[in-house]
């Protein structure tokens, strides 16, 4: 019996969130936030000790471990501060208001766990830190001397408080988003200058950017792909080098150790800059983000690969990461059994034991098994060898070795499913939940796999029937539980989602979704001062700090995806104040993104649309036959286009082709820019005579 489960819960046993639920039987007398916690503290005089994670995040065991389970600095923590705990995926509001306080403090990026010390009354940081040992370690001081040291400070808050406190305000008021004082035009060199900063950003040994510990940045890949896409360039070498960059940014994640061999699905980040071993976290808006840009890469440089990296990661997303209700889980824990990546990872003896002779030799020289262990003594798996490679190695044919290989896969599969999985959080998040609806449905669309299409549909509907209340969203559900209002994520996430699906299988009711949702947005969310979207809606509790996000993190700009948003609704609705809203948005974030433009993907993709509209296609006519058409269209190179076969018995048709006189008793299409449209087209052959020429490499 452990000591945890003799202990009384604390406070924390009646939350939904699993992150909170793991800190239930801590000896320290926990909060979450909310009305009792602050009000407590207020009372008290007391300072408020923050702490702020997530379930998968393996720094927060560790600092579990060593500090919240001690009895000792439980006692502490007890005695100075009220203590709350906070899920960051639940509460990215308040994890963005004192992460900018640790940029602010330390002049540096925070991280998880985020520690921070903040007055009882207006909420304003006095101390922000991430990890700390619980003994002083490597020049960090130890968790229970630092909180000692901050209580006897606050005894003099007197005298250092007011004007401390007047600093922190002032340095918030400065991170709002500017708009010009004058409308000026879009900038059009904009991606060509984020191109240009990625180029230098660039690993060309191992792809990537940046240096370790290295993350797969999906919006960039994203936006790359978008730029190469684009028909017209000023600097061809540039062009030609942002397709490059991205087909070998995924080449290398789908090859190393950031990717599942076995399972599918990706892990958050690479601690070194060869993509080798991972931090084993699985996070459901990672591969969410990535499954559209291996579809994408995958007909434009004529991978297979890349699409059967896109197939399998589609198919761990139903098996392992959707609820029988249809909602998407959010993660799956790095640790299992106390250790990182042991779930994964294999030793010698455990191969040579479960494959018999010919799949071990092709298993050990494809991910290159040999010598020293890559990982803490056991091999994390990663693509050493090609198949052909492999084949000329052991002496066979490379039919024979993709046969070995496919039964060790299986024996291996099987094998690990046996060993005490990581902790999986069962949470759904409406945002997380937009981004793996559209990948679903558009991995579906495109690859021909109507499960997916079929799983989209049913987390889409999860979100309508248990997150969509009195006309507005929720951001988080757990079993019967849907609560916390929804961020500007959560609404552009899902109307997203729900504008793919329509590509995918047309609803009316899904459109009228997408609207319901930004309508909300403009409504509730709108900076009047700068025309674009605050994170946080105007009846949220009054924090610190409501923040107007600008530029992509590990998902995209909120600002960035309804921009793009609002521009499909113009053209699938007709109406044009979308559109205007889209560039209100993009107007007041264009000044913040030429300083940095590379970090503003989502945000440079629409001011692109608005620029250059995109080819849309949209299809009339009976279910099978359009079916022919789009299939056609595809194999064509029409992949990169938004089409979207519209039955004869839908009672909405895109905006764009309102109007129309007669409903076909043949298949017609239109190949739309914008609100301009073709002839209608009732062949197919004229139709993949007029579509834009196809571009692969």
């Amino acid at each position: 019996m452990t000591e945890s489960s003799v202990r009384q819960p604390n406070r924390l046993i009646n939350e939904t969130s699993p992150y909170l639920l793991q800190h239930a039987y801590n000896p320290v007398d926990w909060y979450a936030w909310g009305v009792e916690a602050l009000e407590l503290a207020r009372q008290k005089n007391l300072p408020i000790l923050l702490s702020i994670g997530y379930s998968a995040c393996h720094w927060c065991h560790v600092m579990e471990r060593e500090s919240f389970e001690s009895d000792e600095i439980a006692e502490i923590m007890n005695q100075y501060y009220v203590a709350i705990k906070v899920d960051r995926e639940e509460r990215p509001d308040l994890d963005k208001v004192y992460q900018s306080a640790h940029q602010m403090f330390n002049k540096r990026s925070g991280g998880w766990p985020l520690t921070v010390v903040l007055t009882p009354d207006e909420l304003i940081p006095i101390h922000v830190g991430t990890y700390y040992p619980a003994k002083p370690r490597q020049g960090m001081p130890g968790f229970g001397d630092l909180l000692k040291r901050i209580a006897e400070i606050y005894k003099e808050k007197d005298k250092f408080l007011p004007e401390h406190s007047t600093a922190v305000k002032n340095a918030f008021s400065q991170l709002k988003a500017t708009r010009s004082e004058v409308d000026i035009p879009l900038d059009a060199q904009l991606m060509q200058r984020a191109v240009a900063h990625l180029i230098q950003e660039y690993d060309p040994v191992f792809g990537g950017f940046g240096e370790a510990p290295k993350f797969p940045h999906p919006t960039q890949i994203d936006f790359l792909i978008s730029f190469w896409q684009r028909d017209e360039h000023p600097n061809h070498h540039d062009a030609s080098r942002s397709f490059d960059m991205a087909i070998h940014t995924l080449e290398s994640m789908a090859k190393r150790g950031m990717y599942d061999h076995l399972g599918g699905g990706f892990y958050r980040y690479s601690v070194d800059a060869k993509w080798e071993i991972p931090h084993f976290e699985k996070m459901l808006y990672d591969t969410a983000q990535l499954l559209p840009a291996y579809v994408d890469a995958g007909f434009l440089g004529k991978r297979q690969d890349f699409h059967s990296v896109a197939v399998q990661s589609g198919e761990w997303a139903i098996r392992e990461m959707q609820s029988a209700d249809g909602g998407y889980f959010s993660a799956i824990d790095a640790d299992s059994e106390g250790e990182e990546g042991k779930f994964y990872v294999w030793t010698t003896d455990e191969l040579n034991s479960l494959l018999d002779q010919d799949e071990h030799n092709a298993v050990m020289i494809r991910y290159g098994l040999r010598g020293t262990p890559n990982f803490e003594g056991k091999w994390h798996l990663r693509i050493v060898n090609s198949l052909d490679d492999v084949a000329l190695r052991a002496g066979l044919d490379r039919n024979s070795v993709k046969n070995l290989l496919d039964k060790a896969h299986h024996k291996m599969f099987a094998a690990r499913s046996h060993r005490v999985a990581p902790f999986l959080d069962d949470k759904v998040l409406a945002s997380w939940n937009g981004l793996m609806i559209k990948a679903m449905a558009k991995t579906g669309r495109l690859l021909k796999r109507t499960d997916f299409i079929d799983s989209a549909e049913r987390a889409l509907e999860f979100i309508r029937q248990r997150m969509w209340q009195n006309g507005r969203l929720l951001a988080t559900a757990k079993g019967d539980k849907a609560h916390l209002n929804a961020y500007l994520d959560d609404y552009a996430f899902v109307a997203d989602g729900a504008t793919e699906l329509l590509q995918a299988r047309w609803n009316d009711s899904h459109l009228e979704f997408a609207e319901h949702l930004m309508d909300v947005v403009q409504k509730h969310f709108e900076d009047p001062e700068t025309g674009a979207f605050y994170f946080t809606s105007d009846d949220h509790e009054a924090l610190l700090y409501r923040s107007v996000p600008t530029h992509d993190e590990a998902t995209p700009s909120g600002n960035g995806v309804a921009a793009q948003v609002f521009l499909k609704l113009s053209y699938l609705t007709g109406k044009m104040h979308y559109r205007d809203i889209a560039v209100r948005i993009v107007n007041a974030l264009q000044a913040t993104a030429t300083q940095y433009p590379s970090a503003f993907g989502s945000d440079l993709l629409a001011i692109e649309e608005i620029i250059n509209p995109k080819s849309t296609l949209v299809i009339r006519g009976v279910k099978d036959e359009m079916d022919k058409w789009v299939d056609a269209c595809i194999e064509a190179g029409a992949q990169n286009l938004s089409v979207y076969p519209v039955p004869l018995n839908a009672e909405r048709v895109p905006g764009m082709i309102d109007g129309q006189p007669e409903i076909p008793t043949t298949p017609v299409a239109y190949l739309c820019a914008g609100w301009t449209c073709s002839a209608p087209c009732h062949s197919l052959e004229k139709l993949l005579e007029i579509l834009p020429g196809k571009k692969v490499r």
